[in-house]
């Protein structure tokens, strides 16, 4: 297996889902608590990298079996059979991987406290079991509920917690604002699952996926994508009113013409490879612009 290969394997391009939460706890944790536990956070973020990569190659492993003969998703679409790799292989790579960043996990549970192993589980159980079973949460109307709320909010609870454990308190307003503050990732991660959906539409019925999107009709999901973008951006003006941010968080107002822009594209044509890509512009630029503005206000 090359280097590109293992790359595609893992999905390395949409780690932006998982690093950019990571680093709105960071900033959300010394914005509000003064309280960085760096070697924590580094071994978190280690561990929250391999299990996000082992949890991409599962979807590609399950992908793999699950797909129908209808059509050639297995042999020319899949990277396993696109590229002929050993199923073995990639079997025990992706075990090997979930193994190491749930020791990883245990291991900080035992220093920092047994909410962080709770919260780990709930995480594990959710990217197991994304895209694995007789009924995976993917190929269901909740797919964008759980990678959003799991990738966007509990990746930056976590990091708020293990930066602030001594002194954390489990109370509506703490994670009332956590949320709030996590709300725009939330959504946006979210909508790159719906984006995918609607692009895919066709191609998951063919292999019995009924998501959200078959659910609702692709007008009315291109209308609920909006509607989150437009939720995103209210979200960070709340958080700055109630200051749980900094007021520069709100400089990340200059990038919706783009945000709008992307969106409209998508409206226009739902074709993946031509505007499935604008749903990841959105998350890319918006949530990289909300943790630059956010570290700008540390700094001023």
């Amino acid at each position: 297996m090359t280097l590109s290969v293992f790359l595609e394997l893992v999905e390395f391009k949409a780690k932006t889902a998982s690093i950019l939460p990571f680093f709105i706890g960071i900033c959300y944790s010394w914005y509000n608590y003064q309280s960085i536990h760096l070697g924590y956070v580094l071994l978190y973020f280690a561990a929250m990298l391999i299990f996000n990569m082992a949890v991409d190659i599962l979807d590609n492993y399950n992908d793999y079996h699950h797909a129908t003969e209808v059509h050639d998703y297995k042999e020319k679409t899949n990277i396993i059979g696109r590229e002929q790799l050993s199923v073995k292989l990639v079997f025990w790579l992706m075990v090997t991987m979930i193994t190491v960043s749930a020791l990883m996990g245990i291991g900080l549970a035992i220093v920092v406290g047994w909410p962080l192993f709770w919260m780990g589980l709930y995480c594990y159980l959710v990217g197991i079991f994304y895209s694995s079973g007789p009924r995976p949460l993917s190929s269901l109307p909740l797919g964008e509920f759980f990678s959003g709320f799991t990738m966007g909010f509990m990746i930056s609870l976590i990091c708020v917690y293990l930066n602030a454990y001594q002194v954390f308190e489990w109370n509506t307003a703490t994670i009332g604002s956590i949320f709030l503050v996590s709300l725009p990732n939330t959504l946006w991660i979210a909508n790159l699952m719906l984006a995918n959906n609607i692009c895919d539409l066709d191609e998951d019925e063919k292999n019995n996926r009924y998501t959200l999107v078959h659910y609702l009709g692709k007008p009315l999901a291109l209308r609920l994508f909006a509607a989150m973008n437009i939720l995103a951006f209210v979200a960070i003006a709340v958080s700055a009113i109630l200051a749980i941010a900094p007021w520069s968080m709100v400089l990340t107002f200059l990038v919706a013409p783009f945000v709008w822009k992307q969106t409209k594209r998508l409206m226009e044509k739902q074709i993946k490879r031509e505007t499935f890509i604008c749903a990841v512009r959105i998350l890319a630029v918006g949530a990289s612009v909300q943790v630059i503005t956010f570290a700008l206000g540390l700094i001023l």
